[in-house]
């Protein structure tokens, strides 16, 4: 009877979320080659490695992109592999008292020689043109707040379908247990059509559970933040992380801080030193220096030996402090000091495919293909007993010599 309950849940539980989770696993499968979907969509953006060149700091970096946008002030650079990101708020004219009109949204500057690679001007796509839609398809489904709810409860409920998929997989009794589950994890491929397909389904369900379990939950995490920050607060030693979003449309009327970016990133990189020695860390290359204007702080991110991500662009070593004295806020450190913010960032890593290079990557590329297999077969288990049904019923209605039912149990 119980069983029976969970096959019914399953299959209902399965085609609601058939077509959401068909479209994320595609997309997902083209978002594990972001980077590199960007680099080939918009090759301008990117400079050409040069191996044995050092690159430039980030105060060289500022200085640069303000020579070439000198009615603009620094106060966001990011380091990527191959590509500095500069933003800007204007600065005012003497003349008027008012900002200037800045024509851009984004400078992107060689790493290496500090040369203009691009700018992204009010109202352009930039590098990430093709990628940014596939993302907002795959995470809002182009709904805003309500797919991303939407999307938020088809991951909650996929992580608890996990455990009842894995379920079903299990022989109905214990008698010769191993040697009777040993058939869930094969696929007879000279069976029939609908076996195969049902091989399929169970068995790469269960071959692949880890991973697609990692990926449901990772997925309430983005999804439903509040509801993830809650459960793993309750179970593990958990601090949820910092924000790390660059303040939204700063305007030039916002009061400025009395310590300036130059000077902010030199405090930066002094209290950043102290906290890997304090805490036992090694700072490998900055990431992201920011102005938050919303928190009036100073906002640096690194590379360091607590991070697992291995893109160069991605780092969750980060410090706050203030942007008047200059007083450290907060640190946060990925791994090592909190069991439930080290899940985190092993959660992040994982469904971004930021961790284990280039198999990886694959890896989940193909999984993403796994997970739009799944639902499939499963719509069509489900449609070819419907059909089953039917004719049972059908073929029943005639011997009996009563009218068949208008419907059936599916």
């Amino acid at each position: 009877m119980i069983r029976r309950f969970f096959i019914r849940l399953h299959r209902w539980v399965g085609l609601a979320m058939a077509g959401f989770l068909i479209l994320v696993g595609l997309t997902g499968s083209l978002l594990a080659f972001r980077n590199e979907i960007d680099r080939l969509a918009s090759p301008r953006f990117f400079a050409k490695p040069q191996p044995g060149v050092a690159r430039l700091d980030f105060a060289t970096l500022t200085d640069r992109a303000e020579a070439l946008i000198p009615q603009g002030q620094a106060y966001w650079i990011v380091a990527a592999p191959d590509q500095i990101t500069v933003a800007f708020i204007p600065r005012k004219n003497p003349a008027t008292g008012k900002p200037y009109r800045l024509d851009l949204d984004w400078l992107y500057l060689n790493p290496w020689t500090g040369q203009e690679l691009g700018r992204v001007k009010p109202g352009e796509s930039g590098p990430s043109w093709l990628t940014v839609p596939i993302l907002t398809l795959h995470a809002t489904l182009f709904l805003g707040g309500a797919g991303f709810w939407m999307l938020g409860i088809v991951a909650l409920i996929w992580t608890l379908d996990c455990f009842v998929g894995f379920y079903l997989t299990l022989p109905a009794s214990i008698g010769r247990f191993w040697q009777r589950w040993k058939k869930a994890w094969q696929v007879k491929w000279r069976a029939s059509t609908f076996r195969v397909n049902f091989d399929l389904h169970r068995a790469s369900g269960l071959w692949l559970w880890p991973a697609l379990f990692v990926l449901a939950l990772s997925s309430v995490m983005f999804n439903l933040p509040d509801v993830y920050h809650r459960l793993t607060d309750a179970i593990l030693d958990y601090r949820p992380p910092p924000a790390d979003g660059m303040s939204m449309s700063p305007t030039g009327e916002d009061l400025p801080p009395l310590i300036d970016f130059r000077a902010g990133l030199s405090i930066a990189q002094r209290l950043m030193a102290e906290q890997a020695a304090s805490h036992g860390f090694s700072v490998e290359r900055p990431v992201v220096f920011q102005y938050e204007y919303d928190h009036h702080a100073y906002f640096y991110n690194v590379k360091s030996s607590r991070d697992v991500w291995d893109r160069d662009h991605t780092s969750m070593t980060t410090l706050t402090f203030n942007a008047d004295t200059g007083d450290l806020r907060s640190l946060n450190l990925p791994t090592g000091e909190h069991t439930g913010n080290t899940v985190f960032t092993w959660l992040v890593g994982l469904h971004q495919a930021w961790v284990f290079g280039l198999p990886y990557r694959i890896f989940l590329c193909v999984l993403g293909l796994v997970i739009a297999m799944l639902s499939y077969t499963g719509i069509y288990i489900w449609w070819r007993k419907r059909k089953g049904r039917k004719l049972a019923t059908l073929i029943q209605s005639k011997i009996q010599g009563t009218p068949a039912a208008a419907g059936v149990d599916i």
